[in-house]
């Protein structure tokens, strides 16, 4: 099918235009609002940037629509209006084209939804095919002449993307541009070769590179891409530079001067399209159009002077031959073992916590778990915690609770790669409890990824690489597992969960509070049918009536059975006694068919977790 587009490219290189959020930020836009919301709001400012990279000589301008899927625009209750404000981004760069009275080509943009994909994350790629058709079919509506898809990391994702465009049209040309670092791979490890060479077959009508790290990089990928692309046209639209943030704003440092003579050294490479991501303006479109009107050849080095930014790709890791196993899963497979909860202090005083792993140690307690943050309240962190008492008591084992909550893919593998060098090895990996159960209810929670997305990232490290497959330097030796829910209501629900978590391979799990016999035969039975990694059972000692309706009606992901809670109502003040002896029968039937017991204490009471081991041989 004809296309006015490629018809373009064929004659000569074409200029794109440059970043539509650095401009709206200058003209007073802050990050906080929706960018992509401005398109109903306030078009006219939007019409504004267009006209100006118009004027600037752009022949190619993209709509206002990066962000336009359910996820981003979720955070500004705006997710349910993806395809008016995807159709009025278009409609609002043609009206400006209109005006500026030019031929030039409205790319529809599209970019990544904002949260990771299965494995890593929890949206499914059928959902994410459903939110970028959405978008797509509304800057149809909108009529772009052309899709871009653009700062893509994962190849899975932009596929999805991909293969949803091609569902609303297979008339329009879609340009595919994904994201470098400066090791010359995305973030999930995929080189420019695996991903034009999918891109292509995917139907892909032009394949690039945007955003990243700046022209130099974009340059030294660029050589790779166009060497995978082959007849495909090829666009690079990277940043200007890195940026700063001075005076309260962010500036980046490529000047439209510096960034003229990147554009004349892509053309000349053979890049069909040229234009700028983020720290892009009109001036430095302007300034390409000069340049590379002016028909001059691209500055050449001397042999020698190219001095390459992009980093040498790292050396293989060497797994030793025999790899000695943690102590805590040889641990659990010769004995019975005992772990206690610790929950870090709410202030900085860490005595009466480092008082209890001591009695913990004392009693000959196996490991102690630390919690990260438990029900979104803020305390110490954990892993300050975990050092202290590792370097004070360091036979006793640590478990340390690992939640997606507050961190990004990057804090992840950050905290994960410290904590192993301090010598905390026992990882359990959990989601967390959302902020809105906590101190901060309207503070961000991130959730790049989720337990199982977790569980599968340190697998990779016990194999030598981070999340993009870049070499780590050595294999860390974790212990990993994760928490499962025998009490849930809906136990098929959860089984269906457990499985998912079981499929990243975790080596023990440990569970939530059990408060009856019945309930553990059950979910072990059918956990057995599925994996025989150990499994420690969750055991908590009640305090009192009111503490057992707390839990029932108030924690998420606690069950405590009717009789249970009239039992200790007939207690009264017994009730901590009461509590106590319930455990520890409980322990006393279940533990020939568990690996350990993970005992939490309540109130900061230690001594109710060793009453309950009391007795139990």
């Amino acid at each position: 099918m004809p296309s006015p587009i490629l018809d373009r490219l064929a004659r000569g290189p074409l200029l794109a235009d440059g970043a539509m959020g650095t401009l709206l930020y200058e003209r007073g836009v802050p990050f906080s609002e929706s960018f992509d919301g401005l398109n109903l709001t306030k078009p006219t400012l939007v019409e504004s940037v267009h006209r100006d990279y118009l004027a600037a000589g752009a022949e190619l301008i993209e709509t206002n629509t990066f962000g336009t899927n359910a996820i981003r625009l979720a955070a500004h209750g705006l997710d349910d209006k993806v395809r008016v404000i995807a159709r009025q981004g278009a409609k609002t760069a043609r009206a400006a084209r209109e005006i500026v009275g030019v031929d030039a080509f409205v790319a529809g943009s599209i970019g990544p939804l904002g949260k990771p994909l299965v494995p890593f994350g929890q949206i499914t790629t059928a959902d994410a095919e459903r939110f970028f058709h959405a978008a797509a079919e509304g800057l149809l509506e909108g009529g772009c002449d052309c899709f871009i898809l653009e700062t893509f990391q994962d190849l899975n994702e932009i596929l999805a993307a991909l293969r949803s465009v091609r569902r609303v049209s297979l008339g329009l040309p879609v340009i595919a541009q994904m994201t470098f670092g400066q090791d010359g791979k995305t973030l999930y490890g995929h080189t420019p070769t695996l991903a034009v060479g999918a891109l292509k077959q995917a139907g892909a009508n032009v394949v690039g590179v945007n955003c990243g790290v700046g022209p130099q990089a974009t340059l030294e990928v660029l050589e790779e891409v166009l060497a995978a692309a082959g007849d495909t046209p090829v666009s690079a639209m990277p940043n200007a530079g890195l940026p700063q943030f001075m005076d309260g704003r962010f500036l980046y440092l490529a000047s439209p001067e510096y960034f003229a003579e990147f554009a004349a050294r892509a053309v000349d490479l053979g890049v069909r399209i040229v234009g700028g991501c983020c720290g892009t303006t009109p001036a430095h479109t302007r300034a390409m159009r000069e340049r590379l009107s002016s028909h001059l050849p691209a500055e050449k080095l001397a042999p020698g002077a190219e001095i390459r930014v992009i980093e040498a790709a790292p050396a293989p890791v060497e797994l030793p031959l025999t790899s000695e196993e943690p102590v805590l899963l040889k641990a659990l497979r010769q004995k019975f073992v005992v772990s206690v909860e610790i929950d870090p202090p709410r202030g900085i005083n860490t005595r009466k916590v480092m008082e209890g792993a001591e009695l913990m140690v004392r009693r000959g307690v196996d490991a102690i778990n630390i919690a990260d943050s438990p029900m979104a309240r803020i305390r110490m962190s954990n892993m300050a915690l975990a050092y202290q008492i590792h370097t004070h008591f360091p036979r006793i084992e640590i478990i340390l609770h690992f939640t997606t909550r507050d961190r990004n893919l990057m804090g992840l593998q950050s905290d994960l790669l410290g904590s192993h060098a301090l010598g905390l090895r026992n990882i359990l990996c959990l989601t967390g409890d959302p902020p809105s159960l906590g101190d901060y209810p309207n503070a961000t929670a991130v959730f790049d990824t989720d337990a199982t997305g977790l569980m599968r990232i340190v697998r990779r490290m016990n194999q030598g690489t981070d999340l993009a497959g870049s070499s780590i330097g050595a294999a860390t030796r974790f212990a990993f597992g994760c928490g499962v829910n025998p009490t849930a209501d809906d136990l098929d629900h959860e089984f269906e969960r457990v499985r998912r978590k079981l499929e990243a391979e975790p080596q023990f799990v440990m569970t939530q509070p059990v408060f009856e016999l019945e309930c553990w035969e059950r979910f072990v039975t059918r956990l057995s049918g599925l994996t025989d990694i150990p499994i420690l059972i969750g055991v908590l000692p009640l305090q009192s009536f009111r503490h057992a309706e707390f839990l029932h009606n108030e924690v998420p992901g606690i069950q405590v059975p009717d009789w249970i809670r009239e039992r200790m109502h007939a207690a009264g003040s017994e009730g901590q006694r009461v509590g106590v002896e319930l455990a520890r029968d409980l322990l006393a039937k279940c533990k020939s068919m568990a690996n350990g017991v993970y005992l939490m204490p309540s109130f900061g009471r230690y001594e109710n977790c060793l009453e309950v081991l009391e007795g139990v041989s």
